[in-house]
């Protein structure tokens, strides 16, 4: 079974996202390529599974009031 795949990460740098296996960025393990594959979030901005087809539900807009705290 796949890991899951987070859609924030707090350090996405910090990690090679190329496989399931999200090896340190210095201790690549699964020898796929010479540098780490990096997060949707770098390159697209902290939104990138809004855009396109990445099989992600978009936040409801409840989860994000929660996520604030009361008013």
């Amino acid at each position: 079974m796949a890991k899951n795949f987070p859609i924030s990460p707090k350090h996405p740098e910090r990690i090679c996202w190329g496989c399931d296996r999200y090896c340190a960025a210095n201790a690549l393990a699964c020898g796929n390529g010479a540098d780490r594959t990096m997060h949707p979030a770098e390159m697209l901005g902290d939104d990138w599974y809004l855009h396109g087809d990445w099989g992600f539900e978009p936040p409801i807009a409840s989860d994000k009031k929660a996520e604030q705290g009361p008013s």
